[in-house]
């Protein structure tokens, strides 16, 4: 059999209704192409699983997940399920539109990008649930990953198959798919895709995940600036606080000498806290050091990519 151009992905969680109409769509874009569409269940409690195993449809595959473990779960189990040359990522709510993927998919090709991401230009969703967190996290995202894309939170993508299995989305990481693409070295292009206002189901998003985009930048920020270099960010925070402390206790080891009564001050107590603190930083530097040697040559990983050899 021969390999798909490309693998539609799509997630869904409890969304029944949508289901058929959107195998229509993305049925009707891509039948110029050789495709496949991977619909992966997160642990619905509805009726889409059935949905989707009524469907008679030669290129459809579904992948069902034992129970609900999120999105970036759910993404990675569809990209690993994959078998295109391209693959496209897409919420499976309607909103996003499958029209789209053709003309991402010639951009990707022409232009030799390893993505191509889309931007909601003309965005239907409430304003101060939805647009109005969304805008602060792409800007929090954006001045502090040095990815400038003005949305972030675009789930209609399409990718280089390498690279998309390459990318490891953990935990709440699909949030930062670009961001993830970038640190291996990317070429990233975002453009204007059409955004539909949701027609059944509801949204599975709300306010409190801007807190978990700003714990999740965390450790992006960890990822992007340290992640083979641990011992810079620990080692050289623990030398800082630890020289901070040794000055502060020889300032008072000399009020001692000189005959004053350090006990019980304030700044003895600080200045033992930062020892100790700065002690802990750079042994904790030391031990995650090692953990980022032994994770790349356990695994005969490289701390580089290459992209083409000619």
């Amino acid at each position: 059999m021969m390999r798909p151009k490309i693998s539609a992905v799509v997630t869904v969680y409890n969304e029944e209704p949508n289901i058929k109409p959107l195998v229509e769509q993305l049925t009707a874009a891509l039948q110029g192409l050789e495709y496949e569409i991977v619909y992966v269940d997160d642990g619905s409690t509805d009726g889409t699983l059935r949905e989707l195993y009524s469907i008679d449809h030669p290129r459809l595959k579904v992948v069902e997940l034992r129970k609900n473990y999120g999105q970036s779960s759910a993404l990675m189990a569809g990209i690993e399920a994959a078998e295109g040359e391209f693959i496209s990522t897409m919420d499976g709510d309607l909103q996003n539109d499958p029209a789209d993927i053709p003309m991402m998919l010639e951009m990707a090709e022409n232009e030799d990008l390893d993505m191509v991401a889309g931007e909601r230009a003309n965005r239907q969703d409430g304003m101060v649930l939805r647009k109005i967190p969304s805008k602060i996290a792409n800007y929090i995202i954006r001045n502090t990953s040095g990815v400038h894309l003005r949305d972030y939170g675009c789930a209609l993508r399409v990718f280089r198959a390498d690279l998309a299995k390459d990318l490891g989305i953990y935990g709440e990481l699909h949030r930062f798919i670009p961001v993830l693409a970038h640190q291996e070295g990317a070429r990233i292009k975002q453009i204007p895709v059409k955004h539909h206002a949701r027609k059944y189901g509801t949204s599975k998003y709300g306010l409190g995940r801007t807190f978990k985009v700003i714990s999740d930048l965390l450790l992006m920020l960890f990822f992007k600036r340290y992640m083979q270099k641990p011992m810079h960010l620990f080692g050289n925070t623990g030398v800082l606080l630890f020289g901070i402390g040794l000055l502060i206790n020889l300032y008072l080891g000399f009020l001692k000498i000189l005959g004053q009564d350090i006990w019980g001050k304030p700044l003895l107590i600080l200045g033992l806290m930062l020892v100790l603190a700065g002690i802990q930083f750079i042994t904790i530097g030391i031990v995650v050091e090692i953990q980022m040697r032994t994770y790349f040559e356990s695994q005969k990983k490289r701390p580089y990519k290459i992209r083409k050899v000619v």
